[in-house]
């Protein structure tokens, strides 16, 4: 008897169910537990608490990354007000014979850009995180879930998950990418169009030629913003770009077991005739450089488009919610974006601060200056990712340009530390997230991809990366 067709996520899920519950949720295995040092805290006392172990430290590791210092020669007591969890993760996982990748470490970085560069993150594997953002593993054909801090709790415990399983959900992209456009662009057109909610409920696949076609790196990129349509997890089949990716990696399987894994990985595909809850598509030929314009991830137009008027929209909370969005923005409707003046350049974060991307800010910023009265920052994701642009020659670039060349942590993106947007000000980001207040009490962020972020740091104002290219 023929088995019926099955998604790559179904594969991935069955693969790891223990047991069905009457509620309606499965018990799954955790592969990987990647923890950092804001949701951690509490899981551990509360371990303490119960008097019990972690069951298998040895599949946990632990990173410093949301509120360290990204001060060059920080130490862990830069930011006082960080200080105290990251002294607690510390001991805590020294405490339960945790890897620690602390701010003395090497491969110290942000939770997300360490996974997939360490080889914590496998195709057909699945990783938890105290971190939305979690789902970046899904660019390597993993299941990346964020996870809240009881869960955390409950992993350290059991090494399981109790999760109810989510629906199935496709968006192809089909076509060749315009020059100037990235995959930042293309998932911030995807949930421009489609909206913030499209995806709640769902595990979404990328596909189409215009996914096969790109890095990895861009892959973790499309990935890591899945959260951002609402879904619970995000992820794009293996293919032989994936096996080269994670073969030799420091936690990535070796000899025979190497071997034993790729044969593995090479059947991680969705089969044919797979039937999903939702499947969208989008002409990845139309897509331009995207810049959002409010404060939720579905307020984005190309580059060369106007802010929309609140009334064009269909539904009153919508119509509401973009009034509100302008009025925070201080925006009206029909103006442009391009040329809006900005005070902060900010390129980092789980989103946009591997090696490539600052690749791609640093042939915006080379030879050019940034414009009087930007703060311009770079805050590579990983000291291993820092250590390689360097050994480019990418800071000397930034720095000449007049960027700051920080070292690796969360920074502006989520503003736990030092890095943070004065009230009033307009940065323009390479984040994931623009909401009110994000970046900082009053701070006004839109979000863009590196070379758009350089741009305008460069000109002073939102720009088309194109034209600061061509000029």
């Amino acid at each position: 008897m023929n088995k019926p067709a099955q998604s790559l996520f179904e594969k991935i899920w069955q693969s790891h169910l223990i047991r069905h519950f009457d509620d309606g949720r499965d018990l799954l295995f955790i592969d990987r537990h990647v923890l950092q040092e804001t949701t951690s805290a509490r899981a551990f006392e509360g371990l303490v608490r119960k008097m019990r172990p972690v069951l298998h430290p040895e599949l946990s590791v632990a990173t410093q990354d949301h509120i360290i210092s990204t001060e060059p020669g920080r130490t862990e007591t830069t930011n006082p007000q960080g200080r105290e969890l990251l002294t607690l993760m510390r001991a805590n996982a020294f405490a339960n014979r945790i890897r620690h990748f602390g701010v003395e470490d090497p491969r110290q970085g942000i939770v997300h850009v360490i996974g997939p560069e360490l080889g914590l993150a496998l195709p057909g594997a699945i990783l938890v995180c105290g971190d939305s953002h979690t789902s970046t593993a899904g660019g390597l054909g993993a299941l990346g879930i964020g996870i809240g801090t009881s869960e955390v709790e409950h992993v350290l415990a059991t090494q399981t998950l109790a999760l109810v399983k989510p629906r199935t959900m496709r968006i192809v992209f089909s076509g060749r990418l315009p020059a100037g456009v990235t995959a930042k662009d293309m998932i911030l057109h995807a949930i421009g169009k489609f909206g913030i909610a499209a995806g709640q409920g769902h595990a979404v696949e990328y596909a189409g030629d215009t996914i096969e076609a790109l890095p990895i790196e861009a892959r973790l990129t499309i990935c890591n913003m899945s959260i951002e349509i609402g879904a619970r997890l995000g992820l794009i089949a293996p293919d032989e770009a994936t096996i080269a990716y994670v073969t030799g990696r420091e936690y990535a399987p070796r000899g025979d077991m190497l071997e034993r894994a790729i044969a593995h990985w090479r059947g991680l595909v969705t089969d044919a005739g797979t039937n999903f809850d939702k499947d969208l598509a989008i002409d990845s030929t139309m897509i331009a450089p995207q810049v959002t314009w409010g404060t939720t991830q579905q307020d984005v137009v190309g580059i060369g488009e106007r802010v929309p008027d609140p009334a064009s929209f269909n539904e009153a909370t919508r119509r509401e919610l973009a009034s509100d969005a302008m009025r925070y923005m201080d925006l009206s409707p029909g103006m442009p974006l391009e040329g809006l003046p900005i005070d902060i350049a900010f390129i980092g974060s789980c989103t946009n601060a591997r090696l490539s991307d600052l690749e791609d800010a640093a042939a915006v910023a080379r030879g050019r200056k940034v414009a009087d009265g930007v703060r311009a920052m770079v805050v590579p994701g990983s000291m291993s990712v820092k250590r390689a642009a360097e050994a480019k020659g990418l800071h000397t670039i930034f720095q000449e340009a007049g960027f700051e060349w920080r070292d690796a942590g969360c920074s502006m993106c989520v503003s736990m530390n030092e890095d943070v947007v004065p009230p009033g000000s307009r940065c323009i980001a390479t984040s994931n997230r623009n909401f009110e207040n994000r970046q900082g009490p009053r701070s006004r962020t839109h979000l863009a991809s590196p070379a758009m972020v350089a741009a305008a740091a460069i000109t002073g104002k939102i720009s088309d990366v194109r034209k600061v290219m061509a000029s």
